[in-house]
């Protein structure tokens, strides 16, 4: 981590220890009073160690900040004429409250206009707010202040008591909390956040691998207003904690459990029957799911919009079809990897699914240009579509596309090796190619040629273009592109000519690389 964001980090940890300190005392003595000052520290210790530390080896290093510093620095106030002086963690330096809040900004502005100022600051902003002066310190703390906060950039050093102590600061005010990639935190942490946090609607724990069903549990007991929950990659989530969730989150909208390949369709069955309102589900890599879940789903979820069904390998066209017919304002499926699927299921979206927008089925191999042909005459929304390694698609799905979807943005037809010039030549020239057309992917699709490119130069706002292994594309073709379209971004690879052999043919033809190996 870079010197800046790892400053960032020590001022926004040394909020958290010094207002958990603060706390305590203010809570024993009716007000914010300082610590009494550390002993001197004894032979072989250094201030800011703890007592049977052996020097700089015994610290954990913190992305560049000791965690040392963090923990102890919080407790050395230096008082200097009625001031308390803390340290800054970042620069060592002294900084202080001054006793004169009496200041001009402090006079001109009223305490509501300054705390509202301080509402669109951000959490290490309002850190370094707080150690200005007195009268700063409380409008920068004020829980108002704290109803949204990110921790992502601090995620390596986030550990369980840092969310508890947030979660005392902020108390019933903090609404959205980000732990993605906190590993520290844990399900004690979390039990302690909840019971302090009870008006959270948005909570991502991403990542965090720690927790198990009892954070959930914890959730179910204290969070009721939640409405978006991210448990991906918590793979030791299992059915306990939808069922959970099903009982004591009624209002929930957004869930997203990737990964937590544990779950089965006795959960997802708990789950829709507690939480109809769902509007996003996201089921990435829930390798355990079968049609009879996605029953379940089409049957109680009438308001959904988003499901992500990716790499969920038992899917096939049973359980996509209940979901079409039970889910009329789906506008975006991901069904990519799941192999089983057939233009049955193309079908039933175009005869269902009319606001349809984003539609990922990559290497789906048995779609072909039938199913495709009625998806874009019925679904004339659609904005991005991946249908990389769709091998049996031709050129008459996108003479299709280029007639009826005049919204398409984004377009991936990846190692689809029956694509040819002819195909782009009436994407280039149909209704979303002059002012919508921003991404084309293309590699792997040995049958495209410069002429294609060509075509696309009517395209004004494509930004990027994927060529990679289209060993008919030259770099005269890209530059002719470049001419009319300066900005666009070209992915290409081309590879190295081959050598001729050398007049005598007595020295070995070998690489550098077969030299080294």
């Amino acid at each position: 981590m870079s010197g800046a964001v790892a400053g960032r980090c020590g001022v926004f940890l040394f909020w958290v220890e010094v207002e958990a300190g603060g706390d305590a005392a203010a809570a024993a003595g009716g007000g914010r009073a300082p610590p009494p000052p550390p002993p001197a520290p004894a032979r072989g210790e250094t201030r800011g160690e703890p007592p049977g530390a052996t020097g700089p080896a015994m610290r954990r290093e913190m992305n560049g900040v000791t965690k040392s510093r963090f923990e102890f620095l919080a407790r050395k106030p230096i008082q200097q004429k009625n001031i308390w002086c803390w340290r800054d963690v970042k620069k060592s330096k002294i900084k202080m409250f001054s006793n004169n809040d009496e200041a001009v900004i402090n006079k001109k502005l009223p305490k509501e206009l300054l705390l509202r100022i301080f509402s669109f600051l951000d959490v290490v902003t309002l850190c370094r707010c707080a150690q200005v002066s007195r009268a700063w310190n409380v409008l920068a703390l004020d829980g108002s202040n704290w109803q949204r906060i990110d921790l992502f950039d601090f995620q390596r050093d986030i550990e369980g008591r840092v969310v508890e102590n947030i979660s005392k600061r902020c108390g019933g005010f903090l609404r959205k909390l980000s732990l993605r990639g906190c590993l520290g935190v844990g399900d004690n942490a979390l039990r302690t956040f909840a019971q302090n946090c009870r008006n959270i609607e948005v909570l991502n724990l991403n990542g965090c691998t720690k927790i198990t069903d009892t954070t959930c549990t914890s959730l179910s007991k204290f969070c009721s207003k939640l409405r978006h929950l991210d448990l991906a990659s918590c793979t030791s989530i299992t059915n306990l904690s939808l069922k959970a969730l099903s009982e004591g989150c009624p209002l929930l909208e957004q869930l997203n459990i990737s990964w937590c390949d544990q779950v089965t369709k006795d959960g997802i069955q708990a789950l829709v029957r507690g939480c109809g309102g769902l509007k996003a589900l996201f089921l990435k890599g829930c390798t355990q799911l079968e049609d009879e879940a996605l029953k379940y789903i089409g049957a109680h979820c009438p308001e959904l919009v988003t499901l992500n069904l990716q790499t969920c390998l038992q899917i096939t066209d049973d359980g996509l079809i209940t979901i079409c017919r039970g889910c009329h304002k789906l506008q975006s499926l991901c069904a990519s990897g799941c192999s089983n699927i057939t233009d049955a299921i193309l079908n039933a979206l175009g005869q269902n699914c009319p606001r349809l927008r984003i539609l990922e089925v990559a290497r789906c191999s048995q779609l072909t240009d039938v199913g495709f042909t009625t998806l874009a005459k019925n679904c004339h929304e659609l904005e991005k579509m991946d249908l990389e390694e769709c091998v049996q698609i031709t050129d008459s799905t996108l003479i299709q596309l280029s007639i009826h979807c005049p919204r398409l943005q984004v377009l991936s037809l990846s190692h689809c090796e029956l694509i040819t010039d002819d195909g782009i030549r009436h994407l280039g020239n149909g209704a979303c190619a002059h002012d919508r057309l921003e991404v084309i992917e293309l590699d792997n699709c040995p049958l495209i040629t410069d002429a294609s490119l060509e075509h696309l130069k009517s395209c004004h706002s494509l930004e990027r273009i994927e060529l990679y292994d289209c060993q008919q594309i030259t770099r005269a073709g890209i530059k002719r592109l470049r001419t009319h379209l300066p900005n666009i971004k070209v992915h290409a690879y081309f590879a190295p000519v081959t050598p001729p052999p050398s007049v005598g043919g007595s020295r070995q033809r070998f690489c550098r690389c077969c030299i080294i190996l």
